[in-house]
């Protein structure tokens, strides 16, 4: 089974810059999709999801923000959305959707920014927490079960460009990297770093701004989190760097399993 996770920056605009051709290249059985900004009747006329597929969208209540989606091939049923938190109880920004392919479950997140402003980060943090507490049950599964997405958190130096001058950024602070090492000490585990190995200096983002994308000044904060059951099937993982070039400012992320 191919899974692949992806922030598409606007699944309108991903549409137009070329989505479908790596949807077809990439093959995959199912696609984490986060930030798709779209809500169902603002999706392209002209554009269908690919034969075969189904699609939920989980979108934000604010047009143009945020927002989750799941496209699968394989039989998919829906368990849940959100966090069922204090912060955001009824996920109105669209960032949870939580579904089941035969006996794998599939957490689709796009976490929070907090590089807006203060009171941003403020939200993000508590949303991490609440976010945490909800997934730690799956890690109990003698099923796999794999949590997805933008996580918008790079864990360790070996996942910035330039760790160094980044220290007071968002998404870069010591105490978000240490709730990032706390969770994995939870027991999940970093599907990409496990495979590539801890030396390996791979990004999955870049900023617009100063020719990042060029000279490959990017961040990794896509990831593939898994369970133990996961962590035992997993066949390769992969950043597709051309997708971050032609059709969003980050990459897809391609996991391919076993069977289980």
């Amino acid at each position: 089974m191919r899974i692949v996770s992806w922030n598409v920056n606007g699944i309108r605009a991903a549409i137009r810059k070329g989505l479908d051709k790596f949807i077809s290249s990439i093959d995959a059985d199912i696609w984490m999709l986060q930030e798709v900004r779209c809500l169902p009747e603002q999706l392209p006329k002209d554009w269908s999801i690919p034969s075969g597929f189904e699609m939920i969208l989980h979108p934000a209540e604010k047009k143009g923000y945020s927002g989750v989606s799941t496209i699968s091939r394989t039989p998919m049923n829906e368990l849940g959305r959100g966090i069922f938190g204090e912060v955001d109880p009824e996920d109105t920004e669209g960032r949870v959707l939580i579904t089941k392919h035969g006996d794998i479950t599939l957490v689709n997140t796009y976490l929070p920014s907090g590089s807006a402003k203060e009171e941003r980060q403020r939200y993000k943090e508590n949303w991490m927490e609440e976010w945490r507490q909800t997934i730690k049950k799956y890690l109990e599964s003698d099923n796999p079960v794999i949590v997805a997405g933008d996580l918008n958190i790079a864990h360790t130096e070996m996942d910035i460009w330039n760790p160094k001058g980044n220290q007071k950024t968002s998404g870069f602070l010591p105490h978000e990297r240490e709730w990032f090492s706390e969770l994995l000490s939870d027991g999940w585990h970093d599907l990409f770093r496990e495979y590539v190995g801890p030396d390996e200096k791979i990004f999955s983002w870049w900023s617009n701004r100063g020719q990042a994308r060029a000279k490959d000044r990017g961040w990794r904060i896509d990831y593939f989190l898994g369970n133990e059951a996961a962590k035992k099937i997993v066949k390769s993982v992969e950043i597709n760097r051309q997708g971050g070039l032609e059709v969003s400012d980050h990459a897809p992320v391609i996991l391919d399993l076993h069977s289980s």
